[in-house]
């Protein structure tokens, strides 16, 4: 690569439209200070959530035109028609896992010669990501959780996230309610699922161990959680003792013990990650059961046609709730009283943009910036390109079948 680099934050071209940025005014200036290396451009939006003229009063360049940069930072998919021949884009492309809505993308990244550097897969040399937007997911899906089960019961009317200026009026809001002893289960153990904790503890709920949660000679008379690592949800089919790592390495030998939850939650939040060989935590026919006591599922994992069979489609920010009927595995109207809400966005940290750019930003600066702009020795960079020059990068190339369009 050349020694100077023109860096360029784009604007956000996929619909429905993202307000989240890479960087925020403040880290665009810690940028350009902390890599001489490079010359920045802030391509301007009107709809990204800090304004262009935040940018240009800290002396940021402000341009219309970003082909002349060499490497562009989006957050989301860029669409199509916008992707410039033979640059290096970093962003989430939802390509690797052979998304068929992204089949198009991918090809487009091979035909235009685009080094396409994938945020999921930026991991350090044990495997842990380095950029995410997990927690802000695991607040905002729980906060709609909290919002549907006092929409569905008349009990109170909460501002949503996408209306509040940051996490600290989403946390203003939840002081304004009391809760009833209403049950919440949680799937997953990583960022998301801390987030959903956090927006629980804020709103009251109490955090149990999951055997006081099926304990039904516990009664609560006030509301609890708990969250449930996958030792909690599923066991192998052979009888041995778990592993959590032979577990993420052979899914397929494992059967859900989930169901006893159904019976007992109010409102499921599912933050886990699942793997398409992983077992389902439930059935529509386990659904149609009279006592599957859950009446709101907050998806924050949004796996359609997965392992929640009431999770149809995704939500939308603007549109975050269907309801999903049991009996006739439809959808319809998510506060029909016999209906089950489903909250399934999928672009969750959108709803708070400014505080996920922060966030999100930070890491880029911290771990992921040094490597790209300089010396790259544990192969990060190389590890999370998907395509380069017209073919697929090394740890992508089980991707040709896809494609190809196989």
């Amino acid at each position: 690569m050349k020694k100077k680099f023109n860096v360029g934050i784009l604007k956000e071209t996929k619909t429905p439209p993202d307000r989240r940025t890479a960087l925020s005014p403040e880290q665009a200036v810690e940028f350009v200070r902390k890599f001489p290396n490079t010359e920045l451009f802030i391509q301007s939006s009107d709809i990204r959530a800090y304004k262009d003229d935040e940018y240009s009063k800290l002396g940021l360049r402000v341009v219309n035109d970003v082909s002349h940069c060499d490497i562009l930072i989006g957050v989301k998919e860029v669409s199509i028609p916008e992707l410039i021949n033979d640059k290096t884009y970093l962003f989430f492309s939802h390509t690797a896992k052979e998304q068929e809505y992204n089949r198009p993308l991918l090809q487009t990244f091979l035909e235009k010669k685009i080094k396409m550097i994938d945020y999921e897969y930026l991991t350090d040399k044990n495997g842990v990501r380095l950029v995410a937007f997990g927690n802000w997911a695991g607040y905002v899906g729980a906060y709609n959780g909290l919002i549907a089960f006092g929409i569905k019961n008349d009990l109170y009317n909460l501002k949503r996230a996408k209306d509040c200026h940051d996490i600290n009026e989403v946390f203003a809001e939840l002081d304004k309610i009391k809760l009833p002893p209403v049950k919440i289960v949680i799937t997953g153990g990583g960022r998301v699922a801390h987030g959903a904790s956090v927006i629980l503890e804020k709103a009251g709920v109490k955090k149990i161990r999951p055997e006081d949660f099926l304990n039904e000679k516990k009664v609560f008379d006030y509301p609890v959680y708990s969250q449930l690592d996958p030792q909690y949800y599923v066991e192998r089919k052979d009888g041995k003792a778990f592993d959590l790592q032979h577990f993420f390495n052979n899914p397929s030998m494992y059967k859900s013990i989930f169901k006893p939850y159904t019976k007992a939650a109010d409102i499921y939040i599912a933050c886990h990650f699942w793997d398409e060989n992983s077992p389902f935590f439930f059935t529509k026919e386990d659904m149609k059961e009279d006592d599957f006591r859950m009446r709101v599922i907050a998806d924050v994992s949004c796996d359609i046609a997965g392992p929640i069979p009431s999770t149809l489609r995704p939500s939308t920010i603007a549109e975050p709730f269907y309801g999903y009927m049991p009996d006739t595995e439809k959808e319809c109207n998510p506060f029909e009283t016999t209906a089950i809400t489903v909250m399934a966005v999928d672009n969750l940290p959108g709803e708070l943009p400014r505080d996920a750019s922060v966030d999100f930003g930070k890491g880029l600066l911290e771990k992921v910036f040094p490597v790209l702009f300089g010396d790259d020795t544990d192969g990060i960079i190389e590890r999370a390109t998907i395509t380069e020059n017209g073919k697929l990068g090394k740890h992508f190339r089980y991707l040709k079948d896809f494609a190809e369009g196989k």
